[in-house]
């Protein structure tokens, strides 16, 4: 669903009379604040992209703030929001508001700052592969580079964390659900927060 077709439009006064902005473009000028909500997937990656470059360009070096409710999704193109997040010269604070998942959770972690609030979780796992078929020389070639994916993300993580390779490999190997305070103490956030 269209969060735009949901969320109520501020109402402004100007010289020329009344407009209506929607309010994430509101946050998104005033604020510098985007949003990584719901699945991660090429469309959405796309936007948030050009959301982090627009935001570096009219303010280099100036903070953004990456509010995080997502379950995860596409892991490459989670890693190419990734590497843009790390391309950029703003630092990115992350809020983790609901959960953060699978991918959500490894562009969780990627903030300079990560914050949660009280209730929020976060959730780490190996990558997912579904549906394979074909030929046993192809269903190979997918198991080695699903192989190779596990290795990125765990190194993702590792670095983010300061936990060793074989930590994360032991937590990820099934589903690990963290609250806030367990979170922080594991290293996957920095402190909880009550105001945004």
């Amino acid at each position: 669903m269209n969060p735009y077709l949901i969320t109520p439009n501020i109402i402004k006064e100007t010289a020329n009379g009344t407009t209506y902005c929607p309010i994430q473009d509101e946050l998104f000028t005033a604020q510098r604040s985007v949003e990584v909500v719901g699945e991660i997937t090429k469309d959405s990656v796309y936007s948030l992209i050009l959301q982090l470059r627009c935001l570096h360009h009219s303010a280099p070096g100036k903070e953004i703030t990456m509010y995080i409710n997502s379950p995860g999704g596409s892991v490459c193109d989670g890693l190419a929001l990734y590497d843009v997040m790390a391309a950029v010269k703003c630092p990115i604070r992350t809020v983790c508001v609901g959960m953060a998942a699978s991918m959500g959770a490894l562009l969780f972690v990627a903030g300079n700052v990560r914050e949660m609030l009280p209730h929020a979780e976060v959730m780490i796992h190996d990558p997912l592969i579904t549906g394979i078929s074909g030929s046993a020389l192809s269903i190979e070639e997918s198991s080695r580079r699903l192989m190779n994916i596990r290795q990125t993300t765990a190194g993702i993580l590792a670095g983010h964390t300061g936990h060793t390779i074989e930590e994360i490999y032991e937590k990820t190997r099934q589903d690990s659900y963290f609250n806030a305070e367990e979170a922080v103490a594991w290293g996957l956030a920095d402190r909880i927060i009550t105001e945004i």
